[in-house]
């Protein structure tokens, strides 16, 4: 619902809560953001962008240091813009843009997140696909257009599937994913032990590593080397500092991510974003690098081209498959879902059932050409450019019109249909950033930090002279007026919801802790310890075949059981809060 002003007296009845600041009631700890980034950014991209450091000639010294900085650039973002202007506004990005910058500007913004989401969604199904590929043993898709028909029926019904679980059942999907975390940091992280082993006896003729100074000088040598897929010198450590901090620009710059720490109870808690950025985007990275070169080089091709279900399969065995299929399916539903609340954002007027359909069209035609995957890293980063200056807009109104006494609502308080200074600066930023880039004056991957610049010092000058610096008492009193109501409706809410909090509900049967001990131990602790077999006890070529297959064919059951255990007592802890608490109706107002 878009409103071009903001009317203090709606009933706060007729409002849905998404659409009002959260309240302090419902707010969340470091626990939950620790939980939520770790699940949400150790995805089937991973496998992409590893095999693309190393096809892009990064040296191992530049990967260690620049992954390292680059993250914690990241982390940083996270906490000092996106958290603090998140638990200032209370507000998702989508709303506030919503009240703030007029119809136009939240359509046009939303026209953009569907292209964004549309295309992350069919890479990440096309991820999928080449590990069904693999199963029916389908060539491998080398070029950037499609060259089997078999592959096209393939990526378009595991497009089909993820278009339909989105909208059906994306609850399902959701708590899917909640238990797929651990699984998915345990066989990362297995992959690359499982195959450290093979590279190291094709280097040195040693299947043992006897430090940590070995393996630098490994994956120097055989993976990291400096050197591209076209033979010439690769990137350096800025270039993988960038590509490290750019990866999330969208989502920290450019406040995204307002969507989730608006829940976060103080702003320090976008440091919780550290488990998503140093897992995920530093060891997960790495472990996929060294699982993709090893695979290249047993299958004789360019890293540029190999597969990620040919990778999976080389470092996990049947389960790899599993792996690769999941890490897709479980990161492009989300955004399929996403992409979908944004279409209907655009066509208002459409059933949202149509708007599906429209967008899933569009991602089953986009999974089939592999050239999207293969350009996850500049997809990402482009798809930051666009963003980051909105994001740069909204702080600007938030921390820098308080300080010139400005105000930070003024679009709203002067009650026009649109701002146009933000759509003057939206403009004037995407022909800055993309001139930047045709130029080529500076690495594209860090273009976002002088657009972002730009929106901020554009916007202010613009806003100014639109009226940012002028009083509107009769529009202030009526915000006044709303927020009062607001803050009255949040204190019978919590009133009526507080029960629920103090209710503590543990489940100490003797069946669920037998579930939580299998998945723990046959599914984690397991195939954990089996790899650490692969990597330390193969004092030669033979030890390490026969681990790896002992590995191979152990680590699938206790997949199956992992999932099965883990949904199981997922289910069981769900039906039980379910009994201890209530419903809780709407309070009036």
């Amino acid at each position: 619902m878009t409103h071009t002003t903001f009317d203090p007296e709606r009933l706060i009845a007729e409002i849905d809560d998404e659409q009002l600041p959260v309240p302090k009631h419902r707010l969340h700890g470091a626990a939950h953001f620790l939980g939520l980034y770790g699940s949400e950014h150790v995805a089937a991209t991973e496998f992409v962008i590893g095999a693309a450091f190393v096809a892009m000639g990064a040296t191992i010294q530049d990967i260690l240091i620049g992954l390292l900085i680059g993250n914690t650039l990241a982390v940083l973002s996270f906490w000092l813009i996106t958290a603090q202007v998140a638990v200032k506004t209370r507000l998702s990005l989508y709303t506030y843009l919503d009240y703030n910058m007029g119809e136009l500007f939240s359509r046009l913004y939303n026209g953009a997140n569907v292209l964004i989401f549309v295309a992350i969604s069919a890479a990440m199904i096309t991820v999928s696909a080449t590990a069904i590929r693999v199963l029916f043993d389908i060539p491998p898709q080398i070029y950037p257009y499609p060259t089997s028909m078999s592959f096209i029926i393939i990526a378009a019904s595991a497009s089909v599937i993820a278009v339909v679980v989105a909208y059906y059942g994306f609850n399902v999907v959701a708590e899917f994913g909640t238990i797929c975390t651990p699984w998915l940091m345990v066989m990362f992280t297995a992959g690359g032990m499982v195959l450290i082993p093979a590279l190291n006896e094709a280097l040195t003729g040693y299947t043992t590593l006897a430090s940590f100074s070995d393996f630098v000088s490994l994956a120097g040598t055989t993976v990291f080397t400096g050197i591209n897929a076209q033979g010439e010198p690769g990137i350096g450590l800025w270039e993988v500092i960038g590509f490290a901090w750019a990866a999330n620009t969208f989502a920290h710059f450019g406040l995204i991510d307002m969507a989730l720490l608006r829940y976060a109870k103080k702003p320090i808690y976008g440091l919780c974003t550290a488990t998503g950025m140093m897992f995920g985007h530093y060891i997960a990275w790495i472990s996929a690098a060294l699982m993709g070169a090893a695979t290249a080089a047993i299958m004789k091709l360019s890293i540029a081209v190999v597969d990620p279900g040919d990778v999976a399969y080389y470092a996990l065995g049947l389960t790899g498959f599993v792996i690769v299929i999941i890490a897709g399916w479980t990161t492009a539903n989300p955004n399929l879902y996403r992409a979908g609340l944004a279409a209907q954002a655009v066509f208002p007027n459409v059933a949202r059932q149509k708007v599906t359909l429209a967008v899933g069209t569009v991602v089953v035609i986009g999974s089939c050409f592999p050239f999207i995957f293969r350009s996850i890293l500049p997809l990402i980063a482009y798809a930051g450019l666009v963003l980051v200056s909105i994001g740069g807009m909204v702080f600007a109104e938030q921390f820098i019109f308080p300080r010139l006494g400005y105000k930070t609502n003024w679009h709203r308080l002067k009650g026009v249909k649109d701002n146009k200074p933000a759509l003057i600066t939206w403009a004037i930023c995407l022909v800055f950033g993309f001139g930047l880039d045709f130029l080529n004056i500076i690495p594209y991957v860090y273009l976002f930090l002088p657009t972002w610049a730009l929106s901020i010092i554009l916007y202010t000058i613009l806003a100014k002279k639109a009226g940012a610096d002028q009083s509107y008492p009769e529009a202030e009193k009526r915000e006044q007026e709303f927020a009062r109501k607001v803050e009255e409706y949040h204190a019978q809410l919590a009133v009526q919801e507080s029960h629920i909090h103090h209710i503590h509900v543990k489940d100490t049967s003797v069946l669920t802790k037998v579930i939580r001990a299998v998945w723990i131990l046959i599914g984690l602790v397991l195939p954990a310890i089996l790899a650490w077999r692969v990597l330390f006890n193969s004092l030669d070529l033979y030890d390490y075949y026969v681990n790896r297959e002992l590995f191979y064919d152990l680590t699938i059951w206790c997949t199956l059981i992992y999932f099965v255990f883990a949904y199981w007592g997922l289910q069981r802890s769900k039906a039980l809060h379910r009994s201890a608490m209530p419903g809780v109706a709407k309070p009036a107002v």
